[in-house]
């Protein structure tokens, strides 16, 4: 019997201002243009969300004492918020597309924020989070190949354990580019087009575990060792069912790394073992596209599925703890750092904000 309990203590729903962004262009498939961050003691949220060649920041009121009410199939109903401020980020410009917003937490009260567009380009700012002037510095990195052929998703991500070492995936061009900072480490090469990638965040092995990275290529789960040569970095691979394609990968604080895709279930692999520990079958009734471990208790994970719903529930019991449905497609789906505070923005222009907590 486990002794922890996760439910949601509020569902708040706002809208993204017309004025600042009234047609956003539609996304990849991947909901990676979105990326949330609770400020201060928990009374906002800010969101950065990618439209175009540009990100705007909304900065959303969290109200702990809204009533939740539940609807048809159990589903979470949510509660009208307001929008303190929105802005444009001016640190991003961005010639193409921009398909991935990441953030990650830096020293002295900032934020780092990354982008990529459709040909690999990716811009790091430093973001202030304290001071009316949220602009500090950035860095930009062209892409490898300058570039060039066809633009298609590509993804980014930091490392856990070093802020300064960021991954941009490439899916038509098969590749992953590990930077430290704007100094370019090395490539990956992937076997198919990669989907979704994550930083390994913790490893039995010493110094392991800002080394490893999780990659969903195709219908396999590839793992990769940035310090080793041999089969260019790749130390093993996990394949899934035949004709089934892994969307979305994330890795837990203790090391766990979850998977999911067209098979509509989340496999649970141990990195000691690399076996499964669990799957949980049908928690989404279609496509798995996001995935995300909670922080208050990693036997509890959220699912974002391509049916406009998002279900957080319990991995190693395969019971549904409590979900909520946004209004159309999701362009972003984004879980804070270090707390269960889970973002969505849909094509319709609403952002949800889910709060949960432990019981």
């Amino acid at each position: 019997m486990r002794s922890t309990v996760l439910v949601a203590r509020s569902l708040q729903k706002a809208s993204v201002p017309p004025a600042l962004l009234s047609d956003p262009t539609p996304g990849s498939l991947q909901p990676t243009r979105l990326a949330a961050h609770v400020n201060g003691a928990g009374s906002s949220c800010s969101v950065y969300l990618a439209s175009g060649c540009r990100v705007y920041r909304i900065e959303i009121r969290l109200d702990a004492s809204v009533m939740l009410s539940k609807g048809k199939e159990s589903l979470l109903i949510p509660d009208n918020a307001q929008v303190i401020s929105s802005s444009v980020v001016d640190r991003c410009p961005h010639r193409s597309e921009i398909q991935s917003v990441a953030l990650a937490e830096g020293e002295d009260d900032c934020l780092i924020l990354g982008t990529v567009d459709s040909y690999g380009h990716l811009i790091v700012s430093r973001l202030d989070i304290v001071a009316d002037d949220i602009d500090r510095t950035s860095y930009s990195v062209p892409p490898r190949d300058c570039g060039v052929g066809e633009g298609s998703w590509a993804g980014v991500c930091f490392s856990p354990m070093q802020q300064s070492m960021v991954a941009v995936a490439r899916q038509l061009c098969k590749t992953i580019d590990i930077y430290d900072q704007d100094i370019h480490v090395r490539s990956l090469r992937t076997l198919w087009y990669p989907s979704s990638f994550s930083f390994v965040q913790y490893s039995p092995h010493v110094n392991e575990s800002s080394s490893l990275l999780a990659t969903a290529e195709g219908s396999q789960l590839s793992i990769w060792d940035l310090r080793m040569n041999n089969n260019g970095g790749c130390v093993h691979r996990i394949t899934g069912s035949v004709g089934d394609i892994i969307y979305s990968t994330c890795s837990s604080p203790s090391g766990l790394i979850a998977s999911g895709g067209t098979d509509r279930a989340v496999t649970i692999y141990d990195p000691r073992r690399w076996s499964a520990l669990s799957r949980w079958v049908g928690c989404s009734k279609f496509e798995i596209t996001g995935l995300a471990f909670s922080s208050v208790d990693e036997s509890f994970i959220y699912v974002q599925g391509v049916d406009y719903e998002i279900t957080c529930g319990h991995w190693k019991q395969s019971e549904r703890a409590f979900s909520f449905r946004g209004d159309s497609n999701w362009l972003g789906f984004s879980k804070c750092a270090n707390n269960d505070v889970i973002a969505g923005w849909c094509e319709s222009g609403s952002i949800f904000i889910a709060d949960a907590r432990q019981l």
